[in-house]
Formats: C-alpha cells, structure tokens, sequence
C-alpha cells in the first residue's frame, strides 16, 4: 500500500517565523513551529518531519508531493544542496529516505499543496505544534 503526504514549509520575511505542514490523507494532519528560519530551511524541515514520521508508522512505500522545487530536485540528484544551513537537513533526509523501502517525491504546484501550506501557516499563526489523528 502506497502512503502519499503533502509537505510544505514557509518562513514570513526570509529569515522569519517559520513553520511546516505535514498532511498524510487519512492518517494525519502535522504543524510545527521552528522559529526564526528561512523558507528552505522550513521546506526542508516539512520533509524531514514526513520522513521520520512516515518511518515510525513503519510505511513501506511513501510517495511524498511538495511545493518546493528545490527540496525536489536536490533530493532527485538533479541540484547538489550546498548551502551550509541546508546541507545537514538534506543529509538527514537522505539517511531517512534510505530506511523507507520504496520513496518517491514529486513536485506539485502551490494550489494543489492547500492541506500542507494550511498546516505550515496554523503553525506560525499559533507559534506551536499540533499532531491530529484522522
């Protein structure tokens, strides 16, 4: 069975109050707070919270879907992730990645990432983390 989670992290200024959305239709809705960061860090943050999660549920096949092109292509191979506030996020993604037997991303565009980017905005309007089971 495929898991698939919309993911979405943003920041107000760049850098700024900053929080992810996590949406696992069906499963769960996730908002987390990180304080003053940039948006990248917040995208990058949204998967690494997915990954985790999407591994403590033991899901054997996620197909994740994000709004950033970046976090996409730089998780594909297609960009290396060199910034040096990015690259332990990236790496920490990769470690998570790699205990998920089969994990796909694919890049969606903005109006089609609602759930997430809702999560992603409750969390910095609240300045706190929220976990809803479906």
């Amino acid at each position: 069975m495929t898991i698939e989670v919309l993911i979405d992290g943003g920041s107000r200024g760049n850098s700024g109050p900053a929080g992810v959305g996590v949406y696992f239709p069906d499963l769960a809705r996730i908002a987390e707070y990180l304080g003053t960061q940039t948006n990248n860090f917040a995208e990058y943050s949204a998967l690494v919270l997915a990954l985790k999660f999407a591994v403590a549920q033991r899901v054997n096949t996620l197909k994740v879907y994000s709004d950033s092109e970046l976090v996409v292509k730089q998780i594909r191979g297609t960009y290396k992730a060199r910034n040096e506030n990015i690259r332990p996020l990236y790496e920490s993604a990769i470690r998570w990645i790699a205990l998920i037997p089969h994990f796909s991303i694919e890049h969606v565009r903005r109006e089609f990432n609602v759930d997430a980017d809702g999560l992603a905005n409750d969390a910095m309007d609240a300045k706190g983390n929220r976990i809803e089971w479906a």
